[in-house]
């Protein structure tokens, strides 16, 4: 049994004593403790297939921070690697594929992953379960197929995905044809997760925002379905869909229990168009570079608008690395320390 089941029981729907409350990128570059662990790596990609190094710094923010869930510690681009397109991680600048897909025998080469292709992160999941000895839930995660798809085309970050986009409007089957690929190794990675010990799942659809409604509807939300339908009946899963909001009530529609919200939306608005689904969200990172008396003023305003129920605090996306931790731990505590 776990001690703290706060964003278990919110993402069910049942009451909490308080609001829980955990962040995105919580593990990452805000700590000096991260830091130190990640110096022990060669590199990124040899870090977060160091299961050891990977429960160390998914744990990191539980003691520092005191938020009320883990989040293991990996990578959305492992699934494209798992399915045979390698990347690295550039040091300021991001992901990058040597190779990139461009036509049909590029994704006929690609194989289907299944969990013993990212036997590292199950047995990080496995270690941190262990270490955590029941304190709080362990989050698992993966990208959703679109957000995979627009970096296994485009080949590095980008702000506009034009060149994925380009692909969606002129190889539409193919386009299918790489998101079904993609989709099942996903429910094969994120079933494995599970069974590794994950008490939840997120999917990160981090360039949702920058499809149009139709595309979102047919090349994103399509296939993050078919992920809640195989996962949902195991855990609580939670769809977040960055910069999409006119797709709120559709995603409301699928078989998810929480809904992720970025920072640009109102949470009564979000409220109205989810159907009575728990909301995860939505402050904005940067509030966290203002004042203490200026983040305790706009997190009560943002606690106020969602309410006690339904609903788990967090950022609108993840932490920036400058952001002082003493700032992350305080709005924290102004959430835990919070009474309507």
């Amino acid at each position: 049994m776990l001690k703290n089941d706060l964003v278990l029981r919110a993402a069910r729907g049942e009451k909490t004593e308080r609001i829980p409350v955990w962040l995105m990128r919580q593990a990452g570059r805000i700590l000096p403790e991260y830091r130190a662990t990640r110096s022990r790596a060669k590199n990124f990609i040899e870090f977060v297939k160091n299961p050891e190094l990977a429960c160390e710094v998914t744990i990191q923010p539980v003691d520092i921070l005191g938020v009320d869930a883990a989040i293991i510690f990996s990578d959305i681009l492992v699934i494209p690697e798992a399915m045979g397109l390698p990347y690295q991680m550039l040091e300021a600048k991001g992901p990058w594929f040597e190779n990139t897909i461009k036509n049909k025998i590029d994704i006929d080469t690609l194989r289907i992953a299944n969990e013993n292709d990212l036997r590292y992160v199950m047995d990080a999941i496995k270690l941190t379960k262990q270490n955590l000895n029941n304190r709080v839930p362990l989050i698992g995660f993966a990208g959703a197929p679109w957000t995979i798809f627009a970096y296994m085309i485009e080949g590095s970050g980008s702000k506009t995905f034009s060149k994925a986009k380009q692909f969606l409007y002129t190889e539409p089957q193919l386009s299918h044809l790489l998101l079904e690929k993609i989709t099942e190794s996903t429910i094969n990675y994120l079933k494995g997760q599970v069974k590794s010990g994950a008490d939840m799942i997120q999917l990160f659809d981090s360039w949702a925002g920058v499809l149009a409604p139709d595309q979102f509807y047919e090349f994103s939300l399509k296939y993050m379905s078919r992920i809640c339908d195989a996962i949902q009946p195991l855990v609580p899963v939670t769809v977040f869909a960055k910069d999409a909001h006119y797709a709120i009530e559709e995603i409301s529609k699928i078989k998810c229990n929480t809904i992720g919200l970025d920072w640009t939306i109102d949470p009564s608005t979000a409220r109205k168009l989810s159907n009575g689904k728990v909301l995860q969200g939505n402050a904005d990172p940067c509030l966290l570079y203002a004042d203490e008396k200026v983040i305790l003023t706009e997190t009560k305003k943002m606690l106020a608008a969602f309410g006690p129920l339904n609903y788990i605090a967090n950022l609108g996306h993840g932490l920036y690395p400058d952001i002082d931790k003493e700032k992350v731990k305080f709005f924290v505590e102004c959430i835990k320390s919070y009474k309507f």
